[in-house]
């Protein structure tokens, strides 16, 4: 069995790290998001964990939250930059950010090497999640039609990724009867709506449905379909200072094309993550009672 590597788009933390919230400390002894991330992920089996940065920003980012990982995993760097284009197409002047997620997953070609999970810096998902990610991953390839990729995503229940304090913007997905993906759609405002949940365009939903928090499982082969598609995004406006080249609807656009398709696995775990600044207190709490009910010990890495 050949386990996964772990992806971490974290190539939007700064060089001011203490007030970014991917850093904010939220366990009992100063442990952030991303430390429950890499601790699950090895405890799932994962051995070897590839960051996402900006490269002026690596030495300061290996200082002070890689170098604790690489004591316990392989740890290696991959870079997302502004200019990171298709040859012959050129960043705007003004662009002050790289292009998206998709385009963060891009960018660790080369360094990935086998079959990989990709998270968000600053999710919680949880143990099982990455348990039931990493199980599928190591298993062999399942059966797809001619020239399709078989790959993965964790889908969360809306309810459960919500936030008190404002809306949250959710990749809905449409899942058939055999729990394979069909379709990606994005929403940006969702909220909590009496029994349910209400989108600023007015669409309700029950809060049972499935939702994307980018937590995939990907092989090698969707490095190439992302290059395609990035070229097309580019040509399609995608030079506009303020686009972005999502993962999800890159994905959404695999499995329309009948390039991939996507076995959803489902999950009872709650997400959580520091949105706005008032969920810290929830995160903090939330962490409380895993310690307490003994899922994580009181100092993930066996500091004082």
């Amino acid at each position: 069995m050949t386990r996964p590597e772990l992806l971490v788009m974290a190539a939007g933390m700064g060089s001011r790290f203490g007030g970014l919230k991917q850093v904010e400390r939220v366990g009992p002894s100063g442990e952030t998001v991303m430390d429950y991330s890499v601790f699950d992920a090895a405890r799932a089996g994962v051995e070897r964990a590839v960051f996402v940065v900006r490269k002026e920003f690596e030495m300061d980012f290996h200082r002070q939250v890689g170098a604790k990982f690489a004591k316990r995993m392989d740890v290696a760097y991959a870079f997302q930059e502004i200019d990171m284009l298709p040859k012959g197409f050129e960043a705007p002047g003004g662009r002050m950010k790289p292009w998206g997620t998709g385009h963060a997953v891009l960018a660790a070609k080369g360094v990935v090497k086998g079959p990989f999970m990709v998270i968000n810096a600053d999710d919680f998902y949880g143990r099982g999640a990455y348990t039931a990610l990493a199980d599928w991953l190591s298993a062999d390839a399942p059966q797809a039609p001619s020239g399709c990729e078989s790959y993965a995503l964790v889908a969360f229940r809306m309810a459960n990724t919500l936030s008190p304090f404002g809306g949250v913007a959710r990749g809905v997905c449409e899942v058939d009867a055999d729990g394979t993906l069909v379709s990606v759609k994005e929403y940006t405002t969702l909220e909590a709506s009496g029994d349910g949940v209400r989108d600023g365009s007015s669409d309700v939903f029950t809060g049972q449905e499935p939702v994307s928090m980018n937590f995939w499982g990907f092989r090698p082969s969707v490095f190439g379909f992302l290059e395609d598609m990035f070229a097309d995004f580019l040509k399609a406006g995608g030079l506009d200072a303020k686009s972005e080249f999502y993962l999800p609807s890159a994905v959404d656009t695999m499995i329309s094309s009948k390039l991939a398709r996507v076995r959803v696995l489902d999950t009872p775990e709650r997400w959580f993550g520091v949105t706005y600044r008032e969920d810290k207190g929830y995160v903090v709490s939330r962490i409380q009672e895993l310690v307490a009910n003994g899922e994580y010990p009181p100092s993930l890495w066996g500091d004082p």
